[in-house]
């Protein structure tokens, strides 16, 4: 296609702001005589991109500022995430602890009510033996009575020497029974009561009373040491107890307060893994507002004969000697005795036991 020579065209800086347009005679013409315009519009133009691009580049140096704050921010929050999924991953594990904890002792409330409901049961047999045992008691003793009475008749008084004679053997019988059945509802009464304190968590709190009269025990002689009531590491784990000496013992006679530690036998022993090695913590505690407990903690032996597999009631008892002086426990500087009471707090740690 052939174009007219007549026809207008735009000047080759129309994109830099020159408006000429013109045949090319002209056009040519144009260009020559405006070099110069035409370098002025150029500079004017890259001046204008340079700005231009210095605008960018302010606003990319911004952009990346936002950039990197944002993703500090996500790293921020990432690691905020991973240590709530960590503390929901061991809120989850305190929760499966927790519900095994409570269906240990769902199991151990529902044996100590069933064992209630038998010695209920057991209770109220005892008590109609008693009142039936009673019940003849005072019936043969209103008999041996009309025939005391009747003594005086010379006729009855032969006939009622052999009925009389068998009256009180029955009747010696009948409080001999009696005897045997409130000895037996004592004991089973003391074996409830030992139940429904017992621990199985391997803690123990121990109550002393009647100190004052217990130290004078002690110091005489005539009861050197006490026995707490045994207690658990779990519900098929070790049997313990605690022993103290109000007035010492060994190294601490006289000066401190001595406590100790006893592994006895349990019914699950053959299980376990021995010699016991958990540790082992008293706490004498302070019952007033100060709360200025005082511990001791050891570790056990497994050299010692005190923490092997028992071979008989109970092994011979370890721990601390010089567990607190007899001055700091009877201060009026802190309540550790309250009432003529003492709290003993002994605590087993359970965290690594070897038990199933």
């Amino acid at each position: 296609m052939v174009e007219c020579p007549k026809a207008e065209r735009c000047c080759s800086f129309t994109n830099y702001g020159c408006s000429f347009k013109g045949t090319d005679p002209r056009l040519k013409q144009h260009e020559t005589q405006s070099i110069h315009q035409h370098l002025m519009l150029v500079l004017l133009k890259n001046k204008a991109l340079e700005e231009k691009v210095t605008e960018l580049d302010n606003e990319i140096t911004k952009k990346q500022t936002v950039l990197q704050r944002l993703s500090n921010k996500i790293q921020k929050m990432e690691m905020e995430i991973s240590s709530q999924n960590q503390s929901v991953n061991r809120s989850d594990i305190d929760i499966i602890s927790l519900q095994n904890t409570l269906a240990t002792h769902g199991e151990l409330l529902h044996r100590v009510e069933t064992e209630k409901l038998e010695r209920h049961k057991l209770e109220d047999i005892f008590k109609q033996d008693i009142l039936w045992i009673k019940y003849k008691t005072e019936n043969l003793s209103s008999r041996v009575s009309n025939i005391e009475s009747n003594q005086s008749d010379p006729c009855l008084y032969r006939g009622s020497n052999s009925l009389s004679a068998s009256i009180e053997h029955q009747v010696s019988q009948h409080d001999k029974m009696l005897s045997v059945h409130e000895v037996r509802l004592a004991d089973m009464d003391l074996r409830f009561q030992v139940l429904e304190t017992a621990s199985y968590d391997g803690r123990l709190i121990w109550k002393i009373q009647q100190y004052e009269r217990q130290k004078r025990d002690a110091i005489s002689g005539k009861t050197l040491s006490l026995y707490s009531q045994p207690f658990y590491t779990s519900p098929f784990g070790y049997k313990m107890c605690a022993r103290v000496y109000l007035n010492g013992d060994g190294m601490g006679k006289g000066t401190h307060m001595s406590v100790f530690f006893v592994v006895m036998r349990g019914e699950y022993d053959s299980l376990l893994s021995w010699p016991f090695r958990q540790k082992v913590t008293f706490t004498l505690l302070d019952q007033g507002l100060g709360k200025g407990h005082v511990s001791d903690t050891f570790k056990p032996d497994p050299n010692s004969s005190s923490f092997s597999r028992p071979q008989g009631e109970m092994n011979v008892a370890s721990g601390c000697p010089l567990f607190v002086a007899q001055p700091v426990l009877e201060n009026k500087h802190h309540q550790y005795i309250k009432d003529n009471t003492i709290f003993i707090k002994i605590t087993v740690d359970v965290s690594d036991s070897p038990e199933l």
